[in-house]
């Protein structure tokens, strides 16, 4: 799996897109899966910084038991309402929380340290959607790990 340096790296173009979509919004959307197999919605923000990207929790939040038992994640940006609608992003792949002397070792000068699980998400896959010029299609980017960048156009 690919870290987020890694994906900028390969398909940087793609990236640059994808961020400024998650930038552009405080909360994600994250699904994970629960124990019986379902899908779960979970609300969320996200960090890119030293190369990757991050997702936190409070401590013993459901998407953290989830992501635990199983890493399995998709997150999708947030997103403007039509007619503004511009686009959006999403990246999957697997979470991995890391312990507290990484979070400390991550952690901005100044932020509180606390009790919270912090997860690194390695990506899989990274799709943005959005309209052609004429906004009279929809076009799909994606880079999926070992298969590269891809681009689709749809009416």
């Amino acid at each position: 799996m690919a870290s987020w340096s890694e994906v900028e790296r390969e398909a940087p173009g793609l990236a640059a897109r994808a961020r400024a979509f998650f930038d552009s919004h405080v909360h994600k959307t994250l699904a994970t899966t629960r124990r019986d197999g379902s899908p779960r919605i979970s609300g969320t923000e996200c960090d890119f910084s030293a190369g990757q990207l991050w997702i936190g929790s409070m401590p013993g939040a459901v998407k953290a038991l989830d992501l635990r038992r199983d890493s399995r994640f998709a997150l999708h940006s947030g997103s403007d309402d039509p007619p503004a609608w511009s686009g959006d992003a999403k990246v999957a792949g697997r979470a991995e929380e890391v312990d507290d002397e990484q979070k400390a070792s991550i952690r901005n000068e100044g932020e509180p340290a606390g009790d919270f699980h912090l997860f690194r998400l390695d990506v899989t896959e990274l799709v943005v959607v959005g309209l052609n010029e004429a906004r009279d299609r929809m076009v799909i980017e994606s880079w999926h790990e070992g298969r590269g960048v891809e681009r689709r156009e749809r009416t």
